[in-house]
C-alpha cells in the first residue's frame, strides 16, 4: 500500500540513471536495494507467522482473546489496534525518525501483527490457513515480479485502487449489517491487494533513482518492506476469509 510520503519531491534522481543505457553499478545498486526490501517484508512476515502460531498455542492466549471466540479482552483490543498506531506513526514521521527508529517500529509491528493474527488459528483450521498462505506467496511473487518487469507505467492505477481501499473500508462496516456481503468483499479484497502488490513493486523500484546514495536509502527500504508487507497480510487475510475452512 503506497501510504507513506514519496522521497522524490525533496531528492535529486540517482545520476547513475542520466544516460540511455544503465550502467553495472546502477544495476548493482538497485538488485540490492530490491532485494534489501524484499528481505525485511519475508522476515517480517515470517516473524508474524511465528509469533502468531506460538501464540496461539500458548497459555498467555487467553489473556487477550476466548479462546473459543476469538474475540479479544480490553487488552486484546489495544494489542489489536496498537498496529494501525504503528504505522501512522512510521508514515507520518519517518522524515523525522533515525533508521534504526523505523526498523525497531517495524519489527514491534510484526510481533503486534502476530498477537493478532492468532486468533486465526481459533477460526479456521491449520491445514487452510496454510493453503491460504502459499496461494497467497505465489500469487504475490508473481505479480511483484510482473510489477518489477513490465514496462507499463502502472501509476495510473493507484487512484483507482486507493479508491477501492475506501469503498472496501466502507463495504466492511456495512457488512457488521449486512453478512451476506463478506464473499463479495473478499473477492474484492483480494483483487485491489493484487494491484496494489504489482503497482506498490513498480513504485518502490521507481523509488531508487531519487534515494540512491542519499542518506533516504534505509529509511524507504523500511517503508517499502513496510508497504509489501501489508498487501501481503491483507491479500492472505481476504483469500483465507473466501477459500478457509472453518472449525466452527
Amino acid at each position: 500500500m503506497a501510504n507513506w510520503s514519496d522521497p522524490r519531491s525533496g531528492a535529486a534522481p540517482f545520476t547513475g540513471t542520466a544516460s540511455p543505457t544503465r550502467t553495472a553499478t546502477y544495476d548493482a545498486g538497485l538488485r540490492s536495494y530490491m532485494l534489501s526490501v524484499y528481505n525485511y517484508m519475508a522476515s517480517g512476515v515470517l516473524l508474524t507467522g511465528i509469533i502468531a502460531m506460538a501464540f496461539a498455542a500458548s497459555s498467555f492466549f487467553a489473556t487477550l482473546f476466548n479462546p473459543v471466540t476469538g474475540k479479544p479482552s480490553l487488552l486484546g483490543w489495544i494489542v489489536t489496534l496498537a498496529p494501525l498506531g504503528i504505522v501512522f506513526a512510521m508514515s507520518f514521521g519517518q522524515q523525522r525518525m533515525a533508521t534504526g527508529t523505523l526498523k525497531a517500529l517495524y519489527w514491534a509491528y510484526a510481533v503486534l501483527m502476530g498477537l493478532s493474527l492468532s486468533t486465526i488459528f481459533v477460526a479456521y483450521t491449520g491445514t487452510s490457513i496454510a493453503g491460504a498462505f502459499f496461494a497467497t506467496a505465489a500469487g504475490f511473487a508473481g505479480l511483484s515480479l510482473w510489477g518489477y518487469t513490465t514496462e507499463r507505467d502502472l501509476s495510473p492505477m493507484g487512484t483507482f485502487l486507493l479508491v477501492g481501499l475506501i469503498g472496501l473500508l466502507v463495504a466492511s462496516l456495512l457488512a457488521i449489517w449486512l453478512p451476506g456481503l463478506n464473499p463479495v468483499i473478499s473477492i474484492v479484497g483480494v483483487l485491489i491487494f493484487a494491484g496494489l502488490t504489482a503497482y506498490d513493486t513498480q513504485r518502490i523500484k521507481g523509488m531508487y533513482d531519487y534515494v540512491a546514495g542519499t542518506d533516504q536509502v534505509g529509511r524507504t527500504v523500511v517503508m517499502s518492506a513496510l508497504n509489501l508487507y501489508l498487501d501481503f497480510i491483507n491479500m492472505f487475510l481476504f483469500v483465507l476469509r473466501l477459500f478457509g475452512s472453518s472449525r466452527n
